[in-house]
């Protein structure tokens, strides 16, 4: 099993080379790594110009933002597995994607998410919170249940058939495809009790209350666009199930 991972990249510089080594450095061998830079001008092209020989594929080019860059990256992955992993995100361990290998061979599944802890951004080793995402049943996005997205492994062929991330949404196409392939379209699904990624706090989508605010807008909008309906207090459970991360 080939399994592609996807980073976008744009200014970088400063966290891209932990990513990129958390990548290079797992054990399992059978991985197509695939970057996508937005023109960055701060140096993050230098430090994947080092690698280029251990990389698969650096393309850079204007783009109209993330999810757009993450779909090119789709689109040139030959991998029967994807995987997404941020340019301020890494890799817990060695063995990451040799367990997710497994696992999907294990379960015959199409897709299967993890654990994710948010970590400082200046101090990687301080964990912040910790998102134990839990057994999936269906309906749980109705209760205001999402897997963390960098968790997220998908087959290419789910891809092919049910789409790529929708550029319509500013911060929450990601909320959107996973409810689109999970939760209207009940993609065969495994979870992986583990904690896989690292992610440094300051996402773009939680930076600010405006773009919380903006957030939420979209996660309405996300099932509006899929034809389906939340119960009515899907979208207010949502924000609050992060709490629990704390604890």
């Amino acid at each position: 099993m080939k399994i592609s991972i996807i980073t976008t990249t744009y200014n970088s510089a400063s966290t891209i080379e932990q990513t990129i080594q958390s990548v290079l450095n797992q054990s399992y061998t059978n991985i197509e790594y695939i970057i996508v830079d937005g023109v960055s001008t701060d140096g993050t092209l230098d430090i994947l110009n080092r690698y280029k020989a251990r990389l698969h594929t650096i393309v850079s080019g204007k783009d109209t933002g993330i999810y757009d860059a993450l779909n090119k990256g789709i689109s040139l992955a030959t991998g029967d597995v994807i995987g997404i992993l941020h340019s301020d995100d890494f890799y817990t361990s060695s063995n990451v994607i040799e367990n997710v290998a497994n696992s999907f061979n294990q379960n015959q599944c199409d897709g299967l998410y993890a654990n994710l802890y948010y970590v400082d951004k200046d101090d990687t080793n301080k964990i912040k919170r910790k998102w134990h995402s839990g057994n999936y049943t269906h309906g749980a996005f109705l209760n205001g249940w999402m897997p963390p997205h960098p968790t997220f492994f998908v087959k290419k062929e789910i891809y092919n058939k049910l789409g790529k991330f929708n550029l319509q949404f500013a911060t929450a196409a990601d909320y959107e495809l996973m409810l689109r392939f999970i939760h209207k379209n009940k993609i065969k699904l495994a979870y992986l009790n583990e904690f896989i990624v690292k992610m440094r706090i300051g996402g773009k989508s939680n930076d600010t209350v405006k773009s919380r605010v903006t957030a939420n807008l979209d996660d309405r909008k996300a099932w509006e666009v899929n034809g389906i309906k939340p119960r009515f207090y899907t979208l207010y459970i949502k924000p609050l199930r992060k709490i629990f991360q704390f604890f």
